[in-house]
């Protein structure tokens, strides 16, 4: 996200105490069918509350999930951004969530505009501030963009809650003019392992999707849907495993500062400073603005992988296709084509298609084309067989029965291997048969009538 955005000013929270108004709301051609009150929430939440499914929650400006608090959502809540006041949802350290949906009942954050008008940016997002470690001077930061919230501490295995079956449409805005000031989708500052994380879908993000700032919290089956800058990014020191990812981009829409898929630095300076951002992520498809050669595509479009700044993300079993270029380690700033070279950053088992240019320099393909780490790349994205993945309203990440992406996926590196928390699966990219995204997620959130 690092960059500078000129269109929105600083919102100001005037005020930490919760508001609530009543309307009715009814409607009867959606999922969620609501048959109470929309309920207009601002301020910070300091006890524990309930968000009921029947009633419609509307966020005004700053929510605060106070020290001590848990904010429950009901499986099929609608929760929406009031647009124009930065409306962000933010737990903040010793906080909970426990936002819990369905397949059949997803919980759902979206714009308050009405169908047909909705916009990248619209409202805040939502923000996890925990206890778990990064590499801060001091091992502490704040939450960017005037939000005001500590993050970090010593506790790796801290609890900020649960976010399952959650859909974030819209979210992601710049809070000011100047750099670091932006709201992602979903933004996890120093969140602990003992959070539970799965199933999240961002959507037109006016940032990234997801982001990570520090912190162990380990996360599954995520989709990043058109956002517009970064789909997944990882900083200061962020060391959890992400496995069964999927990203699908819009040609048509790409950020100023240039949009990648991964986006990964230790820190802004490039500095050694631990804990090193040294993440895995194993099972990843990555589906870029170029489904076919001669697509016309947004040229603010960079990479699918720029890794940097003394980053030592790891990545196996994955796909990324469809980016003007594939690879970039950048040794401008920092360490990362030395800790390339010398295997701490790695890249195994991985599969990039249809790139304009694959490599930005010898080093990159040298690198990836080592034969031990069993890397492969394909001219065009057809050649991964896979269903109809850059379908934008209605994509099929599974791959067909004859995809080379089946059958080859290895567990064996001990980085793998020693981590519970992934599932030693014999496809590489986020499919096999399964397509988990089916029921619960939605891939025309503009026009749904909430």
């Amino acid at each position: 996200m690092k960059k500078s955005k000129s269109l929105l000013s600083v919102f100001l929270l005037s005020s930490f105490f919760i508001s609530i108004t009543f309307n009715s709301c009814t409607k009867d051609d959606d999922p969620i069918v609501k048959k109470g009150e929309t309920k207009v929430i601002s301020g910070s939440i300091t006890q524990d509350t309930t968000w009921s499914a029947v009633d419609t929650i509307k966020i005004s400006g700053f929510v605060y999930v106070k020290s001590g608090a848990t904010l429950t959502i009901e499986a099929g809540t609608l929760i929406k951004g009031s647009v124009g006041t930065k409306a962000t949802l933010i737990i903040e350290r010793g906080g909970k969530i426990n936002a819990v949906g369905t397949v059949a009942k997803p919980i759902v954050f979206t714009s308050d505009k009405a169908a047909g008008s909705r916009s990248y940016g619209d409202w805040g997002g939502i923000v996890l501030c925990g206890k778990a470690k990064n590499n801060k001077s001091g091992g502490e930061g704040t939450a960017e963009g005037g939000i005001g919230s500590l993050y970090g501490g010593t506790d790796d295995s801290d609890n900020s809650g649960k976010l399952q079956y959650v859909r974030i449409e819209f979210g992601g805005i710049p809070l000011a003019t100047t750099t670091n000031s932006e709201i992602n989708g979903l933004t996890l500052y120093s969140v602990g392992s003992a959070t539970t994380i799965d199933h999240v879908q961002v959507s037109y993000s006016g940032d990234d999707s997801f982001e990570w700032f520090g912190g162990t919290v380990n996360c599954k089956n995520l989709v990043a849907y058109r956002s517009w800058d970064d789909d997944f990014d990882t900083d200061n020191g962020y060391t959890g495993a992400v496995q069964f990812a999927v990203s699908l981009r819009d040609p048509a829409q790409a950020d100023q500062s240039g949009s990648n898929s991964f986006e990964s630095d230790n820190d802004a300076d490039g500095s050694s400073n631990t804990p090193v951002t040294k993440p895995i992520f194993s099972n990843i498809s990555i589906f870029g603005p170029i489904s076919v050669s001669g697509v016309i595509y947004n040229s603010q479009y960079k990479r699918s992988m720029h890794i940097r700044r003394s980053s030592q993300l790891s990545v196996y079993n994955s796909v990324f296709s469809g980016f003007p270029i594939g690879l970039f380690i950048d040794g401008s700033q920092g360490n990362s084509q030395t800790m390339a070279s010398s295997n701490e950053l790695q890249i195994e088992n991985t599969v990039l298609s249809g790139m304009a240019t694959f490599f930005v320099s010898d080093f990159e393909k040298t690198y990836f084309k080592t034969s031990n780490r069993m890397n492969d790349t394909l001219a065009t994205n057809d050649l991964l067989k896979v269903n109809d993945a850059f379908n934008l309203s209605a994509p099929n990440f599974t791959p067909k029965t004859d995809s080379p992406l089946l059958n080859r996926a290895s567990f064996t590196n001990t980085r793998l291997s020693a981590n519970a928390f992934l599932q030693q699966v014999t496809f590489i990219g986020a499919f096999g048969s399964e397509n988990w995204t089916t029921g619960w997620t939605n891939f025309d959130p503009q026009n749904t009538q909430y």
